[in-house]
């Protein structure tokens, strides 16, 4: 028998895509999934229209939204609790391919030093360009980034799984060994940079954390859609500021992180080209500000 895979979506008032990605999850051949879907707090109406599609679906209502960590949490719990061999956290705006699922065990079954994956994910509205492989996390300047963003695929990755520093939350694929030994998300972030600080933690706990090429998935975000948001942008800079103190990152690190905002601040300031960034400004201060004097979780409503 195949081992059992916990997969974890989280809706929060978008069951217009949750619903796709449970039907693409119908099309897999796969045959041993467990299936969690975790509200939070969403209007009842999106509650409803899952439960009502997807009656065998295990649906976990928390009634507050707990951001993407806390919601994943639950669902990471749960699937624990039930057992399953591996865990996936998956977005609920993602459409899998039918052997996804199969191709990423394949590999961890054959290296149980190999304790997280990931695929590769496109555009969904630009099916050959990638989205993200993997992560890559730039020591030096306290930076993280996508391997591939925007890239064509023209088989430039090959076809063998390579490590990487980390997996992108959008679909992370873990051995249950490592969620017991490493603990879960951390509910500090909220969200961004929750499953780049995890991975280090795996990676520490001598994990190998790879990506496999010939996986595959596509996400519904545009290219431009998180650089425009005030939303993202606060979560993604005071969640930076947060990652470095929990990886113990370097003295240049914390200093080239400064220099970077420092500079930012002053071209959005000073330079015409950046006007449209300038609202911007508040946003990045206030964030900084709320990572130095310890306002963590969900500080910043959309």
């Amino acid at each position: 028998m195949r081992p059992t895979i916990g997969v974890i979506l989280v809706n929060f008032n978008n069951e217009h895509y949750t619903l796709p990605c449970l039907e693409s999850l119908t099309q897999v051949n796969y045959p041993n999934l467990d299936t969690i879907v975790v509200d939070n707090g969403s209007k009842p109406e999106s509650v409803q229209a899952i439960r009502d599609a997807y009656p065998d679906v295990t649906l976990i209502d928390l009634g507050e939204n707990r951001g993407f960590t806390g919601g994943n949490n639950a669902g990471i719990r749960r699937a624990l609790d039930n057992g399953d061999d591996y865990i996936i956290l998956l977005n609920n705006d993602t459409t899998v391919a039918p052997d996804m699922f199969d191709i990423l065990i394949d590999v961890m079954e054959k290296d149980p030093s190999i304790g997280v994956t990931g695929p590769t994910i496109y555009y969904h509205d630009h099916p050959d360009m990638i989205w993200s492989i993997a992560g890559a996390i730039d020591w030096k300047h306290g930076r993280s980034s996508m391997i591939g963003l925007n890239e064509t695929d023209n088989g430039q990755f090959g076809h063998s799984p390579r490590e990487a520093d980390f997996i992108t939350g959008c679909a992370l694929m873990v051995r249950r060994e490592v969620w017991e030994k490493v603990g879960l998300l951390d509910d500090d972030f909220f969200i961004y940079y929750e499953e780049t600080e995890w991975c280090v933690r795996a990676g520490r706990a001598g994990y190998k954390i790879c990506y496999v090429p010939q996986a595959k998935m596509w996400h519904k975000i545009s290219i431009e859609a998180r650089a425009a948001s005030p939303w993202a942008y606060y979560y993604m800079t005071r969640n930076r500021f947060l990652f470095l103190n929990k990886t113990r990152a370097s003295i240049q690190s914390w200093l080239n992180v400064w220099f970077e905002y420092v500079r930012t601040y002053l071209s959005w300031t000073l330079k015409p080209k950046w006007q449209d960034r300038r609202a911007l400004r508040p946003v990045m201060v206030r964030a900084i500000g709320d990572y130095y004097t310890g306002k963590l979780g969900e500080t910043f409503k959309r």
